[in-house]
Order: structure tokens, then sequence, then C-alpha cells
């Protein structure tokens, strides 16, 4: 999924994100999201929608009644003036549409599990299901066949998640398994649960452990993350018996690795050169 990474861009997304907040007071948010997602796909196999939506030569206010038009009554409500500040928005690239409404269904299942009370777990949820995707090669390669009919993953899904996951996690991890944009699944579900984290205003700490760690540990790590980024920071953590003892620390693109097996790699590096 893009980042955004150009201003008019992010500027673009930020306004359409205040329209979908002020749209789900009151809406479905789980039906918003499956919209949203449903516009998304649309966005992605139309070249020359995305291209009118995107084309600077066209007022934005023109562009979001053409969307208005052409989908009213076939979303709800709360998704179509979504979609359609998006349309009014600016874009650099034309694939940025479809990766902020990507971001905004994501966003609006994550209201509904909020709602729910299951904010937090629903994060929890996506990152298990994302590690044992990344574990599991018969299941990487299952999800990632496209040859197989979709019903055939997403079926997978539902199977998998039954009785241990939410309602709102299987919904997000079964539009992985249908339309992934591009991404292994397992680093689409990651992208899920940074959007889900952002949502709560924290940053996602990837821990990698040789031991779990005590609630006390877990504590010390996520204050001392949070005195150094400014800001929350949900840990999500690993346990790999193979790093001996210590542990690796992701952030974005931020790495601490404290592991005595890197430790190890590093003294043999030295010895050998």
């Amino acid at each position: 999924m893009s980042s955004l990474d150009s201003g008019a861009a992010r500027a673009s997304y930020a306004r359409a994100a205040e329209v979908l907040d002020t749209q789900l007071v009151g809406a479905d948010a789980g039906r918003t999201g499956e919209d949203l997602f449903a516009v998304t796909s649309l966005l992605d196999d139309s070249v020359s929608l995305r291209r009118t939506l995107t084309d600077p030569s066209r007022e934005g206010s023109g562009k979001a009644d053409l969307v208005r038009r052409a989908l009213a009554g076939k979303i709800s409500p709360a998704a179509l003036e979504t979609v359609a500040a998006l349309a009014a928005g600016r874009w650099t690239a034309t694939r940025d549409i479809a990766d902020a409404c990507e971001r905004l269904a994501v966003t609006a299942v994550v209201v509904q599990a909020e709602r729910n009370g299951r904010g937090e777990a629903l994060e929890d949820e996506l990152f298990r299901f994302a590690r044992l995707v990344a574990g599991n090669a018969g299941l990487r390669d299952a999800l990632a066949d496209r040859t197989s009919p979709t019903t055939s993953r997403t079926d997978l899904v539902s199977r998998l998640l039954v009785e241990r996951a939410g309602p709102e996690t299987v919904q997000l991890a079964r539009r992985v398994a249908l339309a992934p944009r591009g991404l292994r699944a397992e680093r689409a579900l990651e992208d899920y649960v940074e959007i889900a984290a952002e949502r709560r205003r924290q940053l996602v700490a990837h821990v990698v452990t040789a031991q779990p760690l005590t609630h006390e540990q877990h504590e010390r790590l996520a204050a001392g993350l949070a005195r150094q980024y400014g800001r929350a920071v949900r840990l999500n953590v690993d346990v790999q018996p193979e790093l001996i003892g210590g542990l690796r620390v992701s952030i974005g693109d931020d790495v601490i690795d404290g592991s005595i097996s890197n430790r190890l790699d590093e003294a043999r590096r030295r010895l050998a050169g």
C-alpha cells in the first residue's frame, strides 16, 4: 500500500478521512468499510476511472458529482460521500486514490471494532494471523494462488479464524485473501495493523525475543519506546528461541537489534576480517 508521499495526496486523504468520521456517526461502519473496499477494487480494475478522478484539469466538485451520479444507490451514503471527497481531492499519482480508499475502508472496519470494544483485540488478531501466514508456506501459497476461486481463499480464512477472532478481523482477513493488491498476504495484514494503530494514535513495534517478556518487561519496554518516539507504542511480540537472548525491535524503518545472536554474528565478522 502506498504511503501517500506527496503533500497533495496526504492533504486529500486527510480531508476524506474527516468526511468519513462525520459520515460514520449513526452509520454501519462495517458496511461502510465493505463498500469502500468494493470501490477500491473498482478503481484498481479501471485505469480510465482512476485517470478521470485524478485529472488535475477537472474541477474537484465536478468529479465529486460524477461519483455521486455513478454510485448513488449502489453503496451506502457514508461510503458515497467519502468517495466523493476522495474524488474532489488532488492526487499526484493515479494509484494514490485507490490506496487512500483502501486505507479508509480499513479505518471504517476499525471503527466498527472500537464500537464493539474490540479495537485492541482487532490489532492483536490481525498481527497473529499475519505471523501464522508468514510462518506457514502452504498457507502462504494457498492465499497467493490467483488461479484458485476467490471463494476458496476467503473460505479458507474463515475456517482458520472461526471462533478464534472477531467479525471485524475476519472481514479484513477475508479482504486480504480476496484482493491483496500486489502484496504478500502477511504484508497486507501488517499494513492493516498499522492503519488500526494509527487510528488509536499509536506506533506499532514488532518485538522479537528469545523468550516471552514478563509483564514488567513489556511495560518497561513500551514506556521506554514511548519516551523515545514521543507517542504511545503498541508492542507485538514474537518469541524466537534462536535469538538466544536479548531482543530485536522494529518500528517502521527503524531496527534496534540487541539480540545475542546478532552480537555473535558481529563478533564473527570482526574475527573474519
